[in-house]
C-alpha cells in the first residue's frame, strides 16, 4: 500500500510521514495550502496589512485649491486675479497611536482567521477521508460475504448433483448470494461516491488505488485531558474573537476621541487687480462635532460590548465542544470494544454453523443466517471503529497536534 501511494504521489515520502490509516503528512499539508478557503483567508491577511498601513498613514491628505478670474471695474478697466490655497488636516494627539494599534490588531485577527480556515479545511478533509475509508471497508466486508456465498452455492449445487442436497437448498443459497451481491453493489456505490467527493474537493491530494484499512483507535484518559487543554489554549477561533473584542474597544475609544474633530491648517496666496494687491496668509478650520459624532461613538461602544460577549461565547463553545468530543470518544470506544467482541462470537458461531451444515447436523437456512449475522456484526464493528477514529482525529486536529502547525 505504501509503495502504491508513493507512485501515485509522484514523490518520495518518508515512511514515518504516514500516520496509521491517514494520508502522508506532507501531502495533506500541500492539499490544505491549496484549498480555496485557505487561499481566500490568506488574501484577506494581505488586505488587513494594507488596511493597517492605511490606518498608520491616516485618512488626511494635502488639499490644493485655486481660482483664476477676470474682473471689470467701471472707468478703470479689466483686471486678472487669482487665489490659491494648500491645506491639510492633522490628527490630534493620541489618535494616530490608536489607529496604529487597531491596524496591527486587524492583521492579527486576519492571521488567526486564516489559521482557523486551514483548521476547518483539515476537519473537512478528515471527514471526507474517513467517509471513503469506512465505505471501502464496508465494501470489502460485503465482497467477502459474496465470495463466501459463491463458494457455498457451488458446494450446494455439487451436493445436489450427488443427491446429498435438495433443490430447495440450491435456491436458498442462490437467493442469499444475490442478496449479498446487491449489498456489495450498494457498498461499491457508497465507496465510489465517497472517493469522488474527496478527490473533487481536495484535488491536490493524490489518492491510492485502494483506501487503507481502519486502524484501531486508542487514547488514554490522560491523552484526552491533554488534548482538551491544548484545544482551548491553541484555538485560533478564540484568539480571533479576543482580538476582535480588543480591536472593537480601541475603535470605541477612537470614536470617543473623534468627537473633537481634526483641525486643518493651510496657506493662502492671492493676487487682485492684476497684481496691484498681493498677499499671503495662514488659515485654520475646525469642524464642530455634534449629535452625529456622538451617535457614532455610542454605536462603537455598543459594538465593543457585543464583541466581548461574543468572545465569551466562542470560548465556551470551543471548551464545550472539546469536552463533548472527549466524552463521546470514551463512550464510542467502549461501544467499539463491545462490537469487536460481538464479531468474535458471531464469526465463531458462523464457523460452527458451517461445519454443522457440511456434516448434515443443521439446515442450510441456519448456516445462511449465521453467515449474515457475522457479516452484520463485522459491518457494525467497522462503523463503531470509524466513529471512534473520527473523534480522536478531530481532537488531534483541534489541538493542533496533527496537520495544523
Amino acid at each position: 500500500m505504501k509503495w502504491a501511494w508513493l507512485l501515485v504521489a509522484g514523490a518520495a515520502v518518508p515512511a514515518q510521514a504516514q500516520t496509521g490509516d491517514l494520508p502522508p503528512h506532507d501531502l495533506v499539508m500541500r492539499a490544505l495550502d491549496a484549498h480555496p478557503g485557505v487561499e481566500a483567508a490568506s488574501a484577506r491577511v494581505d488586505a488587513a496589512r494594507a488596511d493597517s498601513e492605511a490606518l498608520r498613514r491616516g485618512p488626511h491628505e494635502i488639499t490644493a485649491q485655486g481660482t483664476v478670474s477676470r474682473r471689470t471695474v467701471d472707468r478703470e478697466g479689466r483686471y486678472a486675479e487669482y487665489d490659491a490655497t494648500v491645506s491639510r488636516a492633522f490628527r490630534l494627539p493620541g489618535k494616530a497611536a490608536l489607529d496604529r494599534r487597531a491596524g496591527a490588531l486587524g492583521v492579527d485577527i486576519a492571521q488567526n482567521r486564516m489559521e482557523d480556515a486551514r483548521h476547518q479545511a483539515a476537519l473537512t478533509l478528515a471527514t471526507l477521508w474517513y467517509d471513503w475509508v469506512l465505505a471501502s471497508e464496508l465494501h470489502r466486508n460485503a465482497a467477502a460475504l459474496v465470495a463466501n456465498q459463491q463458494a457455498l452455492v457451488a458446494a450446494t449445487r455439487r451436493r445436489a448433483e450427488l443427491r446429498d442436497a435438495a433443490e430447495l437448498d440450491v435456491q436458498q443459497a442462490a437467493a442469499s448470494l444475490a442478496l449479498a451481491q446487491a449489498q456489495a453493489g450498494d457498498a461499491a456505490a457508497s465507496r465510489d461516491r465517497a472517493r469522488s467527493l474527496l478527490a473533487t474537493r481536495f484535488p491536490d491530494l493524490p489518492l491510492p488505488v485502494e483506501a487503507p484499512s481502519l486502524r484501531e483507535p486508542a487514547a488514554s484518559n490522560e491523552d484526552l485531558l491533554q488534548l482538551q487543554r491544548l484545544i482551548v489554549e491553541r484555538s485560533h477561533e478564540i484568539a480571533a474573537a479576543a482580538g476582535t473584542a480588543e480591536r472593537q474597544s480601541l475603535v470605541a475609544r477612537r470614536a470617543r476621541v473623534d468627537r473633537i474633530a481634526d483641525p486643518s491648517l493651510g496657506v493662502r496666496l492671492f493676487s487682485e487687480r492684476s497684481g496691484q494687491e498681493q498677499g499671503a496668509g495662514l488659515f485654520v478650520s475646525l469642524p464642530l462635532g455634534g449629535g452625529h459624532r456622538r451617535a457614532l461613538a455610542d454605536r462603537a461602544t455598543a459594538e465593543a460590548s457585543a464583541a466581548r460577549a461574543e468572545q465569551v461565547m466562542v470560548e465556551r463553545d470551543v471548551a464545550g465542544n472539546a469536552a463533548a468530543d472527549a466524552a463521546e470518544f470514551r463512550a464510542r470506544h467502549i461501544a467499539w470494544l463491545a462490537s469487536r467482541e460481538s464479531v468474535r462470537h458471531a464469526e465463531a458461531s458462523a464457523a460452527l454453523a458451517g461445519l454443522g451444515q457440511r456434516r448434515g447436523a443443521i439446515d442450510l437456512a441456519d448456516r445462511l443466517y449465521a453467515d449474515r449475522q457475522a457479516n452484520e456484526a463485522r459491518a457494525q464493528e467497522l462503523a463503531m471503529r470509524a466513529a471512534a477514529a473520527r473523534l480522536i482525529l478531530k481532537l488531534r486536529i483541534d489541538a493542533h497536534t496533527l496537520w495544523i502547525e
